[in-house]
């Protein structure tokens, strides 16, 4: 079985599959072509506003850049985040808590 795919267990694990699900998220966004009207279309209108189809366009054309940090400060606070062991205990490299720290838990709650 692949390690892709190989279930893992225990807490090192959950971080390990977080993170690489984040750089997974990082490397599709780096290499994804910028998006512009004329390359992709526009999706249709949901409304006859054109402020709306304003805001739309802007949105599309900024996603790619906007993921693209997003997915770097989650890779960043995972990086800090990340359980150590001291003394036989699981603690938190970056808040010295027990792991898994209540960051590292908002993070896999909200990245699941």
């Amino acid at each position: 079985m692949p390690p892709f795919t190989r279930p893992e267990r225990g807490l090192l694990a959950d971080h390990a599959r977080l993170l690489r699900c984040v750089q997974g998220i990082q490397d599709r966004s780096a290499r994804a072509v910028p998006w512009e009207p004329d390359t992709v279309g526009l999706p249709r209108p949901r409304s006859n506003s054109a402020l709306a189809r304003i805001n739309d366009v802007a949105f599309y054309a900024n996603a790619r850049d906007e993921v693209t940090a997003l997915a770097d400060v989650c890779a960043q606070l995972l990086r800090l985040h990340r359980p150590e062991e001291e003394h036989g205990e699981e603690l938190c490299t970056g808040c010295r808590q027990t792991w898994p720290c209540p960051s590292f838990e908002e993070i896999s709650r909200l990245l699941a």
